[in-house]
């Protein structure tokens, strides 16, 4: 059992090389304010993850290991690593810290993740994240691959099971609306009409077929940071601040193959049987029977159709009823099963190689009663859902309160 002792993310409305600034300076503020919250010290850290995807192609800067001790030379001579898995990079840099602590190499560990995107014009940043699928394989005719990618999805799922847009559209509304309670959403503050959240074509365009404008999560500058602890440290350091600390209770991972097209040759009761399976790994280990047990989610859209699939595989509906949930309430604030509070990448933002981190942030502010407007009350059990590619990395978190 592994315990998160501290978090930090950064504004994710901010653009860093618009200060002069950069990846590394992101960097460096995540890593001092985690520290600060935790109420650790460099000297305790015994060990570094960091989690980024695209660092080559947006700064051409790589090797984001020894990047921690460059900029906090405090932490100069640690372990360090660097994790890529697309946009769940940061979740896979989680793994590694805790099955360093599990094993019994090190008792407090740092996990950083960090992208930035601000700093290239978006049809640039969006070509690079091409690199997380199979480059020259996909057999997509497409301006915008991942638009195409799941705009395909969509048509997937209506295809094996009908699908009305109107719910897809309800699931931007709901992400949009729960990141004006995020301080730190990059759309907070963002303004929209009558007609933003259907199917005209002027406020709400298509993409590629399939997927309209406000169907897109939003990429962007950011970073969040976690100190993570075993139960030893997580118990003397409760003593010495007298804080609590939320814990890990379970964890899936599982992966497939980068080509998407191939995904939809593997369908069983499910669309995507792995992301069930990894689904159900993290309620095996966590010890519960299923979404019942969960207060709330924390799942990948970087477009409604993730979301509108994860809504099934994770039980919320039988498999391509995830309509229902999205009609009755059940994923608002105040249904059985909220999903993504924080507003999710849509409304909160997607800076790709922080999104796993910023996801167990706000799953431990959730469970410690910290969540302040995005609070879901009485919250005990929360579940994260982090989505690499096109469903090509899949990892899921269970956190508890302590």
């Amino acid at each position: 059992m592994t315990f998160i002792l501290g978090t930090s993310q950064s504004d994710f409305a901010r653009a860093w090389s618009r200060e002069g600034l950069d990846i590394s300076d992101m960097i460096r503020d995540s890593v001092l304010d985690v520290l600060e919250d935790a109420q650790v010290t460099p000297d305790q850290v015994e060990s570094i993850h960091v989690g980024n995807a695209f660092g080559e192609m947006q700064r051409q800067q790589a090797h984001l290991g020894a990047m921690v001790a460059q900029v906090v030379p405090e932490l100069w001579g640690i372990p360090a690593m660097r994790h890529e898995g697309a946009c769940a990079s940061a979740s896979l840099a989680v793994l590694a810290a805790m099955a360093e602590i599990e094993a019994g190499r090190y008792d407090c560990v740092l996990v950083v993740g960090a992208e930035e995107f601000k700093n290239t014009k978006g049809d640039v940043a969006s070509v690079n994240q091409n690199a997380a699928g199979w480059q020259g394989h996909e057999d997509i005719d497409c301006r915008f691959l991942w638009p195409a990618v799941f705009g395909l999805a969509a048509q997937e799922y209506d295809a094996r099971y009908g699908l009305d847009r109107r719910h897809l559209n309800r699931i931007a509304e709901l992400n949009y609306g729960n990141a004006r309670n995020n301080p730190l959403a990059q759309t907070r503050g963002w303004e929209f009409n009558a007609l933003s959240f259907t199917d005209d074509d002027n406020a709400n365009p298509v993409i590629e077929p399939g997927t309209r404008r406000q169907d897109c999560g939003q990429i962007t500058d950011g970073a969040a940071s976690l100190v993570l602890a075993s139960p030893a440290f997580a118990a003397e350091w409760s003593r010495r601040t007298g804080k609590r600390a939320a814990r890990i209770a379970g964890w899936g991972h599982r992966n497939a193959g980068l080509r998407f097209r191939d995904k939809l040759e593997r369908q069983g009761d499910y669309v995507f049987p792995h992301v069930r399976q990894t689904i159900e790994d993290a309620w095996r280990r966590a010890g519960i029977a299923g979404i019942e047990a969960v207060s709330g989610v924390e799942t990948h859209d970087c477009f409604t159709t993730t979301e509108y699939i994860a809504i099934d595989h994770l039980g919320l509906t039988a498999p391509g009823q995830s309509w229902q949930a999205v009609e009755d309430g059940s994923i608002e604030a105040g249904g059985r099963c909220p999903v993504n509070m924080s507003g999710g990448l849509i409304g909160c933002g997607h800076p790709v190689g922080a999104t796993g981190t910023r996801m167990l942030r706000d799953a431990a502010r959730q469970v410690l009663g910290k969540a302040e407007a995005m609070q879901i009350e009485g919250a005990q059990r929360m579940q994260t859902l982090n989505i690499g590619g096109s469903f090509g990395t899949v990892v899921s978190f269970v956190v508890e309160a302590p």
